[in-house]
C-alpha cells in the first residue's frame, strides 16, 4: 500500500478543516468516514482514490485505496494536490498577527485557529461552482452541484468508498442548454457552464495562463471578460483556485451577514462601510472572507 507523509504547518488543525468539509450532506466529490477524508483525482492517465488522515502529529498521512502501486510521478501529483487543497504552503502567522487586534476578526480567528482556505485546485470545477452558486442559497447550490456531478461526472468505487470525479469540460462542452436546464439550472447558468467548458477545451483560458497574469487585477480582468463571470465569481475563483490572498468578493451577502453578526449590527453594512472596516486586512482579504463565511456556514 502506498503511503505518503505530508508535513503540515504549526498553524493547522485537521479537525477544523474536516468540519468545514462536512458542512453539506449533498457533497459527493469526497467522502468523510470515521475521521478520514477520501478523494479521487486523475493522475498520470488513471483515476486514483486515496485517504487523508490527520491523527499523526505534525503531518497528514495519505494512503492509497488503489490496487496497483503508485509510481513516483503519481505520488508527487497526489502530494501536490493535497498540499494545494489544504493550502499548506502558505504561512498564516502574519494573518493571525494582523487579526489578533482586528475588531471583526479577533474572536473569529481564535475560535477557528488552524482552519485553512480549503481550495478547489481544478479551474473548471471552481468556475462551475462559482456559476452554480450565484444568487441562491448554499444548500440549493450544493443540491444543484450534486445533480450536475452525478449526471455528468464519473463514479469511483474502491473498498467500500464511493466518490465522484467532477465532470470533464469536454463532456459539458458537448451539451445543449436544455440538458443542463433539466437539472433545475436556469437557462442562463446552463449557457454559462457550457460556454466556460468550451473556452477551456479550446485553450482560450487555463489555470497556468491565469497564474502567469501580470497582476491580480489582470487575472481578475481576464475572468470578468468571460460571459457569466462577474466580480463576485471572479474573486471566488481567485481566492479558492488561484490562491490570490487579495481576492475579495466584497459584494457577497454571506460576508455582509457575517460582519453584521460579529459586530451585532441591526442592519447589514454597506459595501462602502465594509471597505472601511477591511482596511487592515490588506493582503489577507481572501482569508478574512473565508473565516467570516465560516461564522455562518
Amino acid at each position: 500500500m502506498n503511503e505518503l507523509i505530508i508535513e503540515v504547518p504549526k498553524e493547522f488543525d485537521f479537525e477544523k478543516n474536516l468540519h468545514y468539509l462536512s458542512r453539506s450532506p449533498d457533497e459527493s466529490l469526497y467522502r468523510i468516514q470515521d475521521g478520514k477524508l477520501y478523494k479521487a483525482i486523475l493522475s498520470q492517465g488513471a483515476t486514483r482514490l486515496f485517504e487523508v488522515g490527520g491523527d499523526t502529529p505534525g503531518a497528514l498521512v495519505v494512503r492509497s485505496l488503489d490496487e496497483d502501486e503508485w509510481s513516483a510521478d503519481v505520488e508527487k501529483e497526489i502530494a501536490e494536490y493535497v498540499k494545494e487543497w489544504f493550502d499548506l504552503g502558505l504561512d498564516l502567522a502574519p494573518f493571525y498577527a494582523m487579526a489578533e487586534d482586528d475588531p471583526i476578526l479577533s474572536g473569529v480567528v481564535r475560535r477557528l485557529y488552524g482552519l485553512r482556505n480549503m481550495g478547489i485546485p481544478d479551474l473548471f470545477e471552481a468556475l462551475c461552482w462559482g456559476i452554480i452558486g450565484q444568487q441562491i442559497t448554499l444548500s440549493f447550490a450544493y443540491a444543484l452541484k450534486r445533480r450536475f456531478v452525478e449526471t455528468y461526472g464519473t463514479r469511483v468505487s474502491r473498498r467500500g468508498v464511493d466518490v465522484w470525479l467532477f465532470p470533464a469540460p469536454g463532456r459539458i462542452a458537448e451539451l445543449d442548454v436544455a440538458e443542463l436546464a433539466a437539472l433545475k439550472l436556469t437557462g442562463r447558468k446552463a449557457e454559462y457552464l457550457i460556454g466556460v467548458a468550451r473556452l477551456i477545451v479550446d485553450g482560450d483560458i487555463g489555470k497556468a495562463s491565469l497564474l502567469e497574469s501580470a497582476s491580480f487585477q489582470a487575472a481578475e480582468k481576464r475572468l470578468v471578460a468571460i460571459r457569466g463571470i462577474g466580480p463576485w465569481t471572479a474573486n471566488y475563483v481567485l481566492m479558492r483556485c488561484l490562491r490570490y490572498p487579495s481576492a475579495f468578493p466584497i459584494d457577497d451577502v454571506g460576508l455582509h451577514n457575517a460582519i453584521k453578526a460579529v459586530l451585532g449590527l441591526q442592519e447589514k453594512p454597506t459595501v462602502a462601510r465594509i471597505r472601511e472596516l477591511a482596511v487592515g486586512w490588506h493582503g489577507w482579504e481572501a482569508y478574512a472572507t473565508f473565516y467570516l463565511w465560516r461564522v455562518l456556514y
